[in-house]
């Protein structure tokens, strides 16, 4: 009885020390943004389904706690939005062989996502992470399935304690806000996207 005992608390002991994954979301803090005064006269799509929204990931907080989030689903504003700006329209599938839907938009171009993430925070008291950064690498395909071109853009957020308040994911939230930002940029900048 003792020994079951010593053992309950020891493996009650060992959760507390390890800590746990604190739920956060990384979509981007700021407003949609207007489509620029001089989209790219393209309709285009992302790649978007049920099982990429659905992907938890989970990576380092401070006070050695961990951060749970799903990055596709809470990035998917910040895709759909920097498209938005560049684009004359945007359509999300949920597959990129989806011809059908390709044709019925007429979409020239289909941008497919891969996103991976680390966080951080040197906190030894408090868990919500002061660093983020989310890299995505982006295969962009005619409407064909021909692969045209690839592009990676580098979002990084921080954050001090005294800004979390109530948002504990502020530090992602950044980093959502710089990567949506470079985006836009890539795509403006690289001449197979015109």
């Amino acid at each position: 009885m003792k020994k079951r005992f010593l053992s309950a608390v020891l493996v009650l002991l060992a959760g507390l020390l390890t800590g746990c994954a604190h739920p956060i979301m990384i979509s981007p803090s700021n407003a949609m943004h207007p489509q620029s005064a001089n989209p790219i006269g393209k309709n285009v799509a992302y790649v978007m389904s049920d099982a990429d929204r659905s992907k938890e990931v989970i990576t380092p907080g401070g006070g050695g706690d961990k951060i749970s989030y799903y990055p596709y689903r809470d990035l998917e504003k910040a895709i759909r939005d920097a498209l938005h700006v560049a684009y004359k329209d945007v359509t999300v599938v949920d597959k990129q062989g989806n011809l059908e839907v390709l044709k019925a938009h007429q979409v020239s171009y289909v941008f497919v996502p891969e996103i991976t993430t680390t966080s951080e925070s040197p906190s030894l008291f408090t868990w919500p992470p002061t660093k983020f950064r989310i890299e995505m690498a982006v295969n962009v395909f005619d409407g064909a399935g021909q692969l045209v071109t690839q592009i990676r853009t580098v979002g990084s957020g921080s954050a001090e304690f005294s800004e979390f308040k109530s948002n504990f994911g502020l530090a992602g939230n950044r980093a959502a806000d710089d990567l949506e930002a470079k985006l836009v940029e890539e795509i403006k900048r690289n001449p197979k996207l015109q």
